[in-house]
């Protein structure tokens, strides 16, 4: 048994997972996640800002000593879309190996995907059906298709919640029209760059279960049951079936920022993203024709934390 950790260095939050790792079990033992928007700006000026990044790398900073404090006896800095995707990335670098003391790590979107799926297959009750892995993040949103705990299909796509959100603008109240504009526009996304080359592997392999992964599916669950504190059990059985899922996004797209601020289960700094991550969902969800989404907490950083 070791204690492990792993900073995830998103493009809208970054997270910390400590937990106890015995013959690859993950048993959490503490997380935390605090928004710092490091992609603001990323996607009309190709460049991380060096406040955000400077606000990024003080969170590490304290996550890499509360799981020191905790007694992790191994860190990883693991950094994603955005990280891997700025002109200035190597600024960013620096900065997270002088707050952390460890080198980062930036994967390759391939990696990302491969390690959600390989984080959610340690769920228990999955069993050997066929699954598809949803990952919405803040820039990219990975598929990945398996079966028996074998991927099958795996691609990830620049589509994620915060470079959706800078690409519409959508305001603090876009309203119906808001949300048609933005449902035309994953339309024709998912026709044009992801239906080409998902929908062989579905015609080979359809999932028994679709499973979203991250903090815009975790938020939707603790929304449907106005529960303010995270509880993974209550999460992680939560059944969003596609007309529910509709119906929320589209009452979140009609209620105005400062009132989707005061839902219970949605943290107030992520009311305004909260319409395009959940948007993505829904639209993949009613594309392609699948009946309902389920939830994992677990992920990249419970991958990763393996080693």
């Amino acid at each position: 048994m070791s204690r492990r950790a792993v900073i995830d260095v998103g493009t809208n939050s970054v997270k910390l997972l400590v937990a106890e790792v015995t013959d690859g079990e993950v048993v959490p033992i503490f997380e935390a996640s605090k928004q710092t928007r490091l992609g603001r700006g990323l996607y009309a000026s190709g460049l991380m800002g060096a406040e955000s990044m400077a606000a990024t790398a003080a969170v590490v900073h304290q996550y890499a000593e509360e799981a020191r404090g905790k007694g992790a006896v191994a860190l990883r800095v693991i950094g994603t879309s955005a990280a891997r995707e700025a002109g200035n990335a190597s600024d960013l670098i620096q900065l997270l190996r002088t707050a952390s003391g460890v080198e980062p790590e930036i994967i390759s979107g391939e990696q990302e995907a491969r390690w959600a799926f390989s984080g959610v297959a340690t769920q228990h009750g999955l069993g050997h059906m066929p699954i598809l892995v949803l990952d919405v993040g803040g820039g990219s949103t990975e598929f990945v298709l398996g079966h028996d705990q074998t991927i099958v299909f795996q691609r990830s796509f620049p589509l994620g919640s915060v470079r959706l959100f800078e690409t519409l603008a959508p305001g603090d109240h876009p309203g119906m029209e808001g949300w048609g504009r933005c449902r035309v526009w994953l339309w024709d996304y998912l026709g044009r760059e992801v239906a080409p080359v998902l929908g062989p592997a579905l015609a080979n392999l359809f999932p028994r279960r679709v499973i979203g992964v991250g903090g815009t599916t975790a938020i939707l669950a603790l929304i449907r049951h106005e529960q303010e504190n995270f509880d993974r059990e209550l999460i992680e059985s939560t059944v969003l079936t596609r007309e529910h899922l509709g119906s929320m996004v589209q009452e979140l797209w009609t209620i105005p920022l400062a009132e989707r601020r005061k839902i219970p289960g949605l943290p107030p700094e992520r009311a305004d993203v909260i319409l395009t991550g959940a948007a993505i969902y829904e639209a993949i969800i009613e594309y392609f024709g699948f009946t309902d989404l389920r939830i994992s907490t677990r992920g990249l950083r419970h991958a990763a934390v393996r080693g």
